[in-house]
Formats: structure tokens, C-alpha cells, sequence
């Protein structure tokens, strides 16, 4: 191609042809669409992707929220229905002593709010209301009462003081209901002191001696204050009309023996190391060996000699 001239003298060189570098980058230029488009694409995907995730979690949110929904409906349910048991309970104790006069209700109450205070003086507060006959049914119904709700509310120490102190007050109302047979047994029994069986003999036939009156022909004939050889004195009749013979006390406690041993007493001891094992256990030992006491004091007073 010839060059063209001008007025001004310029050349104008013809134009190279086309290299296939440029061809390439050309290609390369209308090509670079293609990646964008794909990268459009895949974060559309993506993007779907996640709202397909979120969605997902949040159905599983709200399952998870329904469930705990109905369990704290469930718990709910359950302390109210607890709570009306508890108010039942409660109500069925403070209906126990609708039928007593309110006067004597209140009395009992004084009393056994007494015995509650009186900390180390509690014996002596006992015996004196036992003395004046305070001691009742009444009474031990509302310690039974306190220890009911002792219990309920899982109070360990009250209940353990309201146990002891409605046992002790039952065996007071016994004792002085019981016949002097049995408050002298009861006596004797106390007497031990755990260890020293001999000992604790001794003492028990000092106190028969001193309780049972004399059985030997001299007293039989000849009673206290009277003089054999001039026939003359004064009979002083016995002071205390509730006199106890010793034959009487035989009779008794062998009829209290055989009451225990037709019982069947002697039981098979429960096998294992649990607490409830142990304490029957405990409790079935306690028992042998008052029966074996009991059975002790029986053949004293039948052998016994002043």
C-alpha cells in the first residue's frame, strides 16, 4: 500500500495487520463475561442455601421451643396438683380435733407448747401434768399433729423431739393407767443401766423387798404393833389400800410373757446392710433382750426371800 501524501508534508504509515496477540487478547476480553456470570450464579446458589439453612434452623428452634413450652406446662401442673395435696394434708390434720371441745383443744395446745420451751425441765413438767391429769388422748393428738407437719416439711430435728417427747408422754398416760404390777415392772426395768446385769438385780430385789409386803407366817399372824405375849396392841391398818402382793406381780408379768410369746416376738432377722435391714434388726435385738429382762425379774420374784 503506497504512503499517502500531504500538503504539509506529513506521512501516515499504513496500519500493521492484525497479530494473533491481539486476536488472543480480544478473545480473552469477550471471554472474562463468562466467570462473572458464573460467580453470579454460584452466590445465588449460595445465597438460596443459606435461607434454605436458616429456614431450617428456625423450624428446629421452634420445635425445641414448643417442647420446652409443654415442658413448663407439665412442671407447673405438677407443683400446683403438689400444692393442693400439701393444702389437703394440711387441712385433713386441722380437722383432726373438730370434735373436741375448743377450750379443752386450747388447753392441750398450752401444754404441749410448754413441754416444747421447757428444754431440760421437760421431765419434771410431765410428771406434773400427769399429777394434776392433764395427760390425754387430747394431747397426744396434737403432737401427733406437729409431728405430721414436721414431717411433711421435712424438718429432721423437730421430728426427732417431737418423737421422743409424744413417747414419753404416751408412757406416762400408760404408766398411770397401767396396774401396779406393771408401773412396778416398768420401775425395775429402768433401773438397768445397760451394763451390769448383777447389779442391776441387786437393786431390783431391794426394791421388791420394800414394795411386796412380808409373806412369812410370823407377819401373817402376828401383824405389825401387836404383842403375841399379852395379846394387846393396836392393828394399825395398812395406809396404802392399793398394796401389791407379790403373787399377784408373778401372775402378771408370766401372763404378759405369754401374751409376747404367743405373738410369735422372735422373728426372722431381715438379711442386708440397708438402713431399714439394720434398724429392724436393732429393734428385734432391743426387743430379746427385754423379754429376757422381763423374764429375769420373774424368776427373782418367784425365788425371791426376805
Amino acid at each position: 500500500m503506497a504512503a499517502l501524501s500531504f500538503p504539509l508534508g506529513f506521512k501516515l504509515k499504513p496500519l500493521p495487520p492484525p497479530t494473533p496477540t491481539t486476536t488472543f487478547e480480544l478473545n480473552l476480553s469477550r471471554a472474562s463475561t463468562v466467570p462473572l456470570r458464573s460467580n453470579l450464579r454460584f452466590r445465588s446458589v449460595v445465597r438460596k442455601n443459606k435461607d434454605a439453612d436458616a429456614e431450617i434452623y428456625d423450624e428446629e428452634w421452634q420445635a425445641r421451643q414448643r417442647e420446652r413450652t409443654k415442658e413448663w406446662h407439665r412442671t407447673r401442673q405438677e407443683e400446683e396438683e403438689e400444692e393442693e395435696r400439701k393444702v389437703a394434708e394440711y387441712r385433713e390434720i386441722g380437722m383432726r380435733m373438730m370434735g373436741y371441745p375448743e377450750e379443752d383443744v386450747r388447753n392441750a395446745r398450752r401444754l404441749v407448747s410448754s413441754f416444747i420451751t421447757s428444754a431440760e425441765e421437760v421431765e419434771e413438767k410431765i410428771e406434773a401434768a400427769a399429777e394434776k391429769g392433764d395427760l390425754n388422748e387430747l394431747v397426744l393428738m396434737v403432737i401427733c399433729n406437729r409431728l405430721d407437719l414436721a414431717r411433711r416439711d421435712d424438718e429432721k430435728d423437730a421430728i426427732r423431739s417431737l418423737d421422743l417427747l409424744y413417747r414419753r408422754v404416751e408412757t406416762e398416760i400408760l404408766r398411770r393407767e397401767s396396774t401396779p404390777a406393771m408401773r412396778l415392772l416398768n420401775d425395775l426395768l429402768n433401773l438397768h443401766d445397760g451394763f451390769d446385769d448383777e447389779e442391776w438385780l441387786k437393786e431390783c430385789r431391794k426394791l421388791m423387798i420394800d414394795t411386796f409386803p412380808r409373806e412369812d407366817p410370823f407377819s401373817i399372824l402376828v401383824p405389825a404393833g401387836f404383842d403375841i405375849d399379852s395379846h394387846q396392841g393396836r392393828m394399825v391398818p395398812p395406809e396404802d389400800d392399793d398394796i401389791l402382793l407379790r403373787v399377784d406381780f408373778v401372775r402378771e408379768v408370766d401372763e404378759l410373757l405369754q401374751e409376747v410369746q404367743s405373738e410369735n416376738v422372735v422373728a426372722e432377722f431381715q438379711q442386708g446392710f440397708d438402713a431399714e435391714a439394720v434398724a429392724a434388726r436393732l429393734k428385734q435385738q432391743e426387743k430379746q433382750q427385754i423379754i429376757r429382762q422381763v423374764q429375769s425379774l420373774l424368776d427373782l420374784a418367784m425365788s425371791l426371800k426376805w
